[in-house]
């Protein structure tokens, strides 16, 4: 449906995310994907939600010639816990550490989505609370030494083992905290067309 909607656009994701491409792709759009690096560095008074808008304008900005048909989609996700933003490990010994900071308790999972044509820019977000359960040091270890957690915010994935395992409660979208709030990705993107 959304495809047939969207025919008339070149819809471009900026994200080398493999679940973000992968949701892309369950929606049945035709998309391609261009990736530009920047620095993920924000203003130090930024909190929670203006943190993740910020770094998905960010990324859109890096993008200074769209043609008139372009729809690109950035996006960011943070975790958000004790009044601090958690973003991607850099070493197994941190993505332990992380974890174990969330264990037994709940954080926030926000995942802002940047959509730019050559005329506007619009920026959503979604917020999700997760609680895990109190994680043993053996757990924490079998996941990180298992699994992937470098690319994922707050160290984990929500799909994976520890997320079997470890999470007792969410409220709000388990896409959003995949990195994605495909529902609101989905109806901005209608919205965008129509308007």
């Amino acid at each position: 449906m959304l495809k047939e909607v969207l025919k008339d656009y070149n819809l471009i994701l900026a994200s080398g995310s493999p679940r973000r491409q992968q949701f892309f792709k369950d929606l049945g759009l035709n998309f391609t994907i261009r990736l530009k690096e920047i620095d993920e560095i924000y203003p130090d008074n930024l909190q929670a939600e203006e943190i993740s808008d910020y770094l998905a304008k960010l990324k859109s900005d890096a993008f200074t010639s769209l043609k008139s048909n372009d729809i690109l989609v950035t996006s960011d996700t943070i975790v958000w816990h004790k009044d601090k933003a958690i973003g991607k490990p850099k070493s197994h010994a941190q993505a332990k550490h992380m974890i174990a900071s969330l264990s037994g308790d709940t954080h926030q999972v926000i995942t802002s989505v940047c959509f730019k044509t050559i005329n506007t820019t619009r920026i959503i977000n979604q917020k999700t609370e997760v609680t895990f359960k109190e994680l043993t040091q053996e757990e924490i270890t079998y996941y990180v030494d298992n699994f992937s957690p470098l690319d994922k915010a707050g160290a984990y994935g929500i799909q994976e083992w520890i997320g079997y395992i470890g999470i007792t409660h969410i409220d709000g979208s388990y896409f959003n905290v995949m990195g994605l709030p495909v529902q609101l990705v989905y109806d901005t993107l209608i919205e965008i067309v129509k308007s």
